[in-house]
């Protein structure tokens, strides 16, 4: 069994970062994640991140977050994989 974290990351349109972050956050993915987390960063940008246990690790078949509406975004979305190697606890 491994963890496999999905990364998704959007720049909004111009004026348009408060309604690209709400988009975000109202969208559910299918199945049920072990953690899912969403971040803002200057120039109205929004991540997702969410963390799945899987057998297949980064081969395994995840539900990926869609591409929100054209007119919210400045540039195409960008999507990572990643599986984890080691995790430390904190405090």
């Amino acid at each position: 069994m491994s963890t496999v974290a999905l990364m998704w990351e959007a720049r909004a349109a111009e004026g348009r970062g408060p309604e690209l972050l709400a988009w975000a956050r109202a969208q559910g993915a299918e199945g049920e994640p072990l953690r899912r987390e969403v971040f803002r960063a200057p120039q109205d940008r929004v991540l997702v991140v969410t963390w799945w246990e899987t057998e297949d690790g980064l081969a395994a078949d995840l539900p990926e977050l869609p591409a929100p509406p054209a007119e919210l975004i400045g540039r195409p979305v960008h999507r990572w994989r990643f599986e984890s190697v080691e995790a430390v606890p904190g405090r």
